[in-house]
């Protein structure tokens, strides 16, 4: 007696918490969506910039506070739908830094410490502005490029640090009594030379060292050199590879998974046949399995036979 396979029961591949997932999903992906939080964020950057007008903003102080819940309560439901969107798969929510960022300035607001504090709550509101490099791919770009370039940037700073404390020790040396106003501390010193960095009133500078010493000359020479030329190029060469560095990892970003449709109601009607002629096949395998065996050999063959 041939051995039944047990039947495989064919199930609809989406759940509720899928389809949840899909249509929200569909929500947030769409241009006009991006574009609608974009305008609210945007609105949000002009009403921090009302608020520093004391005037205006006494006179329009309750549309402010109402605008201002208004538009926290549209971030507060753009971060629901994102989460939701990902209901089918929350650790990719958790995966973007950008996802966690969002969820950390918009549900911070509610925190009772942070709305009792007008100072903490406006810096709160100004971090909302930073959202807008989700909305635009090359701030991003850039955002991620000085995130980058930060390791190379502090060993700028520490170089750039000794630089100006040496050439600030000799600058106090040589100049210290002819010029206190500029070199008469070491803190003063540092402060011409940092400002003399960018070349502004290197002219000056020179002039009134040349009053004190021909040999001043070659004091500012090389360190317009060094801190003008070298160590600034040094640092713009930094943040450009960090800049192609975040490029390269934009466009290595891998894709989103492909998304699985939600079955339409042709795709539950074919799922129905395929069940019901799973079910006409095992009724007939069990009526020829259940069948007596009829008579194996022919009269005419027998009596060959015989």
């Amino acid at each position: 007696m041939p051995q039944q396979h047990p039947r495989e029961t064919v199930t609809a591949p989406d759940t509720a918490r899928t389809r949840l997932a899909h249509r929200c999903r569909d929500l947030t992906e769409a241009r006009w969506f991006a574009l609608a939080v974009f305008a609210v964020i945007l609105l949000n950057a002009a009403l921090l910039g009302v608020e520093t007008y004391p005037g205006l903003a006494a006179r329009r102080h309750h549309g402010l506070h109402l605008a201002e819940h208004a538009c926290l309560a549209v971030f507060t439901a753009e971060i629901l739908l994102r989460l939701a969107a990902h209901a089918d798969r929350p650790r990719d929510f958790l995966k973007d830094p950008w996802n966690l960022f969002d969820l950390a300035v918009v549900f911070c607001a509610f925190l009772p410490l942070v709305r009792e504090n007008a100072t903490v709550l406006r810096l709160l509101r100004l971090a909302r502005v930073l959202r807008t490099a989700r909305f635009l791919p090359q701030l991003r770009v850039v955002l991620v490029a000085v995130a980058r370039s930060l390791p190379g940037t502090l060993s700028f700073l520490l170089v750039g640090t000794l630089l100006l404390y040496v050439y600030a020790m000799v600058g106090w040396v040589f100049f210290g009594h002819a010029d206190p106003q500029h070199y008469g501390s070491i803190g003063r010193a540092v402060l011409t030379l940092f400002l003399l960095m960018t070349l502004d009133g290197i002219g000056d500078a020179v002039h009134a060292g040349l009053e004190v010493s021909r040999w001043s000359l070659l004091y500012y020479a090389s360190y317009v050199l060094l801190a003008s030329f070298v160590l600034v190029n040094v640092l713009i060469g930094v943040v450009l590879t960090s800049l192609d560095e975040a490029r390269e990892m934009e466009r290595d970003d891998p894709p989103a998974p492909p998304r699985v449709p939600a079955p339409a109601e042709d795709h539950r009607d074919l799922l129905e046949r395929i069940g019901a002629a799973r079910r006409a096949l095992d009724d007939l395998e069990r009526t020829l399995t259940a069948a007596p065996p009829g008579p194996a050999a022919r009269p005419d063959l027998d009596r060959t036979f015989s």
